[in-house]
């Protein structure tokens, strides 16, 4: 592992921490846009949705995409597509432009988690894969951190158009850093050969601190095609059906929290900047979450890990349905769920990326990572029909807390191959 593998790595962090600012972004805004339009819970659900199911289609597509024409290409698209959204959500005037927008972001975002999984498993050497892919999935709760942090005081000043400049201004900061920092990983070029790839793979040997190469390595003799039907064929299927089950199952009981909770504080009578304050730390939590788990992960086998994480995060998250109207009990309890959830995504993340040949890898991590989406995009809308129901908080909380058994369920039925690769 040299420095610039490091630096590498890093971005991909950075990356990610701004996936995580640009998917809370809506959760930071709901309350004043709630307030200034006059919407109710379900109909605030849908939008708090719409970008979970850009994101859903975005890592199928753009994932496919990448392994076809390289990865930075792809990550430069996606910070494209999530900067001009975020700068058009700034200047929509009604609920439906706001879903169309945040729709279109959610593409981006979608992309970015699908191919900077994959970047990191490849930047990193066989010993450090793992940890490597766990230390860019802790840079999701970081973004909610610092730019949850910074949202509040905006919120306090200002209204919650700032937080969607904020985050355009953000992703455009990347825009030039990715082809300075950013190689297109060996590994990927291999895959794609043709009459300069030699060239390519030394240009990008040479931007990670090696020496280059006079000649390739062999061609692989079984390496895949890039395509969604080679995530289905020889022994595969199960292991990507169960992936998928496991993602979207965890993210139903994962995003109720990180999508309602400023709402519901709200509701409680507290400011909206307060509000954002109680999701901040709730990604406190999930940060901690995300390191706790990276260094057990050495340790305990991965069924094991990720079997009791699963069983704290249904727990958490029932929990926080019983909490009082109490910003610090609150803050608490949004911290502890979200440290037992967002541990799960982290193993997810690395159990996810070792199962698949590099040929596939972004493409299956967008597959799996896609429609696993569903369960995030269906986890505020489902929160919202349940409270208009008149259920009460502790009923919908620990009815979206199951996700996590479900979960749990899937990844004892996956074939152990697959749950033992990380």
């Amino acid at each position: 592992m040299t420095g610039r593998q490091l630096v590498a790595i890093a971005m991909c962090v950075l990356l990610n921490a701004l996936d995580g600012f640009d998917v809370l972004s809506i959760s930071f805004a709901s309350p004043g846009i709630s307030k200034e339009w006059g919407i109710d819970r379900p109909a605030l659900g849908v939008v708090l949705s719409m970008e979970l199911i850009g994101m859903m289609v975005g890592s199928v597509l753009l994932g496919q995409l990448a392994d076809r024409v390289g990865r930075r290409s792809t990550v430069m698209a996606c910070l494209v597509i999530m900067a001009a959204g975020m700068v058009a959500t700034t200047q929509v005037g009604s609920i439906e432009a706001l879903a169309a927008t945040r729709l279109f972001t959610g593409l981006g975002i979608g992309g970015m988690l699908a191919v900077i999984n994959a970047l990191a498993a490849e930047f990193a050497n066989e010993r450090s894969r793992g940890a490597a892919v766990a230390i860019m999935a802790a840079g999701y709760p970081v973004g909610g951190i610092a730019g949850g942090a910074i949202a509040s005081g905006l919120l306090a000043q200002g209204d919650w158009r700032d937080v969607f400049w904020l985050g355009a201004g953000l992703t455009a900061v990347f825009l030039p850093l990715v082809p300075l920092l950013v190689p297109e990983p060996v590994s990927a070029l291999l895959q794609r050969r043709g009459p300069d790839t030699l060239e390519q793979v030394n240009r990008s040997l040479v931007a990670l601190g090696h020496a280059p190469t006079d000649r390739l390595p062999p061609v692989d003799p079984v390496a895949r095609e890039s395509s969604i039907a080679e995530l289905f064929r020889g022994g595969m299927a199960v292991t990507t059906g169960l992936l998928t089950i496991i993602y979207f199952s965890q993210l139903l009981t994962f995003y109720f929290v990180l999508k309602w909770s400023p709402k519901i504080v709200a509701d409680m009578g507290f400011a909206p900047s307060s509000a954002g304050s109680v999701l901040v730390w709730g990604n406190v939590g999930g940060l901690a979450g995300s390191l706790l788990y990276s260094a057990l992960s050495v340790r305990v086998p991965t069924r094991v890990l990720l079997s009791g994480f699963m069983i704290a995060s249904c727990a958490a998250v029932a929990l926080f349905g019983h909490s009082p109207a109490d910003l610090t009990l609150l803050a608490l309890a949004a911290a502890t769920a979200q440290f037992c959830a967002n541990g799960v995504i982290v193993g997810l993340y690395g159990l996810v990326a070792s199962s698949f040949p590099t040929a596939n890898r972004a493409g299956g991590t967008g597959f799996v990572i896609g429609l696993g989406r569903g369960g995030a995009a269906i986890s505020p809308v489902l929160g919202g029909y349940l409270f208009k129901a008149g259920f009460s908080l502790p009923v919908v909380a620990g009815f979206m807390a199951t996700g996590s058994l479900v979960a749990l369920a899937a990844l004892l039925l996956l074939p152990r191959r697959a749950a033992e690769s990380c």
